[in-house]
């Protein structure tokens, strides 16, 4: 089964599963195409943005899990 873990970057979990959109859109974050969105994982975006990062990553999960379901 697919994964989205800490260590993946936002680009590339934004260009894998495009889905994940709306999970970061909640969160407040619009810019996928920002330099820093190029190279920053997702537990270092949760860091600088003292996000739940266990919690970011099940909704990014189950978001994957119920497109790939479909």
């Amino acid at each position: 089964m697919e994964k989205i873990t800490k260590e993946m970057t936002i680009k590339e979990i934004a260009q894998k599963y495009p889905e994940t959109a709306s999970v970061f859109i909640d969160l407040g974050l619009y810019c996928f195409g920002c330099p820093i969105a190029q190279v920053e994982t997702i537990e270092e975006m949760a860091k600088a943005y003292r996000f739940d990062l266990k919690k970011i990553l099940e909704d990014l999960n189950k978001t994957i899990k119920t497109k790939k379901n479909k």
